[in-house]
């Protein structure tokens, strides 16, 4: 039984701090950093794992096509420039202040 309410509590918690998300481009912005943040993290974490596996094994490890490493790399920054450009303008407005 206590399983099913705390099930419920983190269902509504997690729904609530959406519909403040929605809210506040500021708080928009930070999560996005943090994800990708996180990604970047993850990707980090499994390459030096791969990598460390392949030294361990003996075996050489296939390496990332150069060409899909680059999208990634401009993905990335456009991603960034687009929301450094968006963020002045939502935050000028006088709603937000």
């Amino acid at each position: 039984m206590k399983k099913i309410f705390w099930l419920i509590v983190g269902i509504f918690a997690g729904m609530e701090i959406k519909k403040q998300l929605d809210k506040n481009p500021n708080a928009q912005a930070l999560l996005a950093d943090a994800t990708a943040r996180g990604k970047e993290l993850a990707e980090t974490a499994t390459e030096a794992f791969l990598d460390r596996t392949a030294e361990l094994t003996g075996t050489p490890r296939p390496a990332k096509s150069a060409a899909k490493k680059q999208l990634l790399v401009s993905l990335r920054l456009r991603s960034q420039l687009l929301l450094r450009s968006l963020l002045p303008k939502v935050s000028s407005y006088k709603a937000f202040n």
